[in-house]
């Protein structure tokens, strides 16, 4: 080997020198940077799973988050809806007891009104009767007994108003 220019005693050296840094390199060298490198890759899988995670936990959070507001809408709609039931409801009551009070204010008015014609056309008839019995005094030139003639007077009233009614 010498004739083609290898010197195998200096390539023997070499190929041991090789050898013995590889091995020193692999126990040095290679297994911490791949330990380094596996732990590495462990944390980024880790940091992916977390965010899978967390991106699931999101949307199920979104998915309760919107199934809560269609939940309040609801409620909001129904309490809206009871709220206007009330008012209605309130405002037939109102209603009614105004009518109420207005057939009850028109009742004792009606009332009111037909006990003043009645003392009015009672009243009417004592001054008619008194007028009569003066006039009829004044006629005869002297005094009448007026109880006795009272029931005279009222009598024919009665018949002429009920004439008059006819």
């Amino acid at each position: 080997m010498e004739a083609l220019g290898i010197n195998v005693p200096g390539l023997l050296t070499q190929l041991i020198s090789f050898t013995i840094l590889v091995i020193v390199l692999y126990f040095f060298l290679y297994g911490p940077i791949t330990r380094m490198l596996d732990q590495r890759a462990e944390r980024i899988k880790s940091s992916l799973e977390a965010a899978d995670r967390a991106r699931t936990e999101a949307a199920s959070s979104a998915e309760a988050v919107e199934k809560e507001m269609a939940n309040a809408r609801t409620e909001g709609q129904r309490l809206i809806a009871e709220a206007q039931d009330a008012a209605r409801r309130a405002g037939e009551q109102i209603e009614q007891r105004s009518r109420q009070q207005a057939d009850e204010i028109i009742a004792r008015a009606e009332a009111e009104i037909a006990q003043q014609r009645d003392s009015a056309i009672e009243e009417l008839r004592r001054e008619f009767a008194g007028l009569a019995v003066l006039a009829a005094e004044r006629v005869v030139e002297r005094e009448l007994d007026t109880a006795r003639h009272q029931e005279l007077i009222d009598s024919v009233l009665e018949e002429g108003l009920s004439n008059r009614q006819n």
